[in-house]
């Protein structure tokens, strides 16, 4: 008899990882690019945690000016439409932006490992998170934490992205505690936003009062 990991995952009543079907995608010589509408139709009923943390993890680290805004609004167009409980779409305009193949695999190269670690650590717990009326709660948590970090706010969007991150996965492997790590870290990182906010006002009205005394 086959051993089970030769087997068709879909005959088991197994899905296939995330890294896997990312690294299935980057291995794929047919492809010249690779699509958001690509990764859309790739993970069918998982898009939605898939595609947060495609959007997302590019800022967990340091990036050029800018580009938390590019990024931030599939994630708000994403977030808006998984808390009002609509299968995920993307305008032709998100949908039709496309990478080299060779550049996603080189992505997904930088990426995998971490994707593993995080995969060994999953499973499905906690299943009344991922009743839809949760799922549209943890939408709005996503939607808040994508605004934020669409803005231009200094500091302010490497520690959404983690958030949103925590939660796509958690979403994807419909583990809820996961899902309550990300929004813990959201909540956290509301407060970091908001000490920065707090200061950038003092000092411009420090600034002012300095310029006009």
């Amino acid at each position: 008899m086959p051993d089970d990991d030769d087997m068709d995952p879909t005959a088991t009543g197994r899905q296939d990882s995330f890294s896997t079907i990312l690294r299935r995608l980057a291995e794929d010589e047919a492809r010249t690019r690779i699509a958001v509408a690509d990764l859309l139709e790739a993970m069918k009923d998982r898009a939605f945690g898939a595609l947060l943390f495609i959007f997302a993890m590019p800022n967990t680290i340091p990036t050029p000016p800018g580009t938390s805004a590019i990024l931030g609004i599939p994630l708000v167009f994403l977030s808006l439409q998984m808390a009002l409980g609509q299968t995920p779409w993307l305008p032709k305009v998100i949908a039709g932006r496309s990478m080299l193949r060779t550049d996603f695999a080189a992505m997904i190269d930088r990426a995998s490992p971490w994707i593993i670690k995080a995969e060994r650590m999953l499973k499905p717990r906690y299943p009344a998170l991922s009743q839809p009326a949760m799922e549209r709660l943890i939408g709005v948590i996503c939607l808040v934490l994508s605004i934020i970090l669409a803005l231009p706010i200094p500091l302010g969007n490497m520690l959404p992205a983690v958030a949103l991150c925590v939660m796509a996965f958690g979403i994807l492997e419909k583990d809820g505690v996961w899902v309550v790590l990300g929004v813990l870290i959201g909540i956290a990182s509301l407060f970091l936003v908001a000490g920065v906010l707090y200061a950038i006002v003092k000092a411009l009205i420090f600034f002012a009062a300095s310029i006009f005394a």
